[in-house]
């Protein structure tokens, strides 16, 4: 398979402190690929490393076989890779249409959108609601953001997301917060969503990993761990010891 995000001796230093030593990661186009770790491990800095909200100490970082090393999110995004934040980012006061509308506005690149009437605007309509539609939330449409569940705000960012036509979507921790209802209703539409786009995820929930992932990459202390697939990476001695705990039996 060909590759859509590869790093290559990653690593990031704080102050004396090695976050993320020499990582080497490839991500498959068309694949699901979760990084997963104890706390402390360094996966969300090798996550925010990988999506350029940090700057590497060391190594390279290339995307669809460019060089992003330098590159700013923003810039990166242009490209089509797009993340996602643990946090759940819409804009509580406006619609749940006007929030993937104002996706489909970035996109254009049209800083003056702002300023044009509701009516001129509309256009923007028909697409914002297919993007609802494939996130399950056409019943929703017309809802301030505020009013809907935690589930279905995850959701609607996913939502405004795709609305930026990436061909890679990065999440982190996607189920975080998340009752059972909501997880396997976000599992379902990543699964969905990943027919024809490549995903890498920072994930807790390890069902949602075991049941969601082609490839897994375990870290521990900075350093890769174990990579493979779910039966490969559980059964690993070294991943229980660090994932579980030495007292696991």
């Amino acid at each position: 398979m060909s590759v859509a995000l590869q790093a290559k001796g990653l690593t990031k230093e704080f102050k004396g402190f090695v976050a993320v030593n020499k990582v080497d990661l490839t991500v498959e186009k068309g694949t699901i690929h979760a990084l997963i770790g104890p706390n402390g491990a360094g996966k969300t800095t090798c996550f925010n490393l990988l999506t350029k909200f940090l700057q590497p100490t060391a190594g390279s970082i290339t995307y669809d076989g460019r060089d992003i090393t330098k590159m700013l999110p923003a810039d990166i995004a242009r490209l089509g890779m797009v993340r996602s934040f643990q946090i759940s980012a819409v804009f509580p006061d406006l619609s749940v249409l006007q929030n993937v509308r104002v996706a489909l506005q970035r996109r254009r690149g049209d800083s003056f959108d702002f300023w044009r009437s509701e009516r001129e605007l509309s256009r923007f309509d028909d697409e914002a609601q297919a993007h609802l539609d494939a996130v399950g939330l056409s019943e929703f449409t017309h809802h301030r953001a505020a009013e809907l569940s935690y589930g279905r705000k995850r959701a609607l960012e996913i939502a405004t997301t795709l609305a930026l036509d990436p061909e890679m979507l990065l999440l982190d921790e996607p189920m975080a917060g998340m009752g059972q209802e909501d997880v396997a209703r976000t599992s379902q539409l990543i699964r969905r969503i990943a027919k024809n786009r490549t995903i890498l995820m920072v994930e807790h929930n390890l069902k949602v990993v075991a049941d969601l992932s082609d490839k897994i990459t375990v870290l521990a202390r900075g350093e890769i761990l174990a990579e493979g697939d779910y039966a490969t990476v559980s059964k690993s001695p070294e991943v229980v010891d660090a994932y579980i705990g030495a007292g696991h039996d």
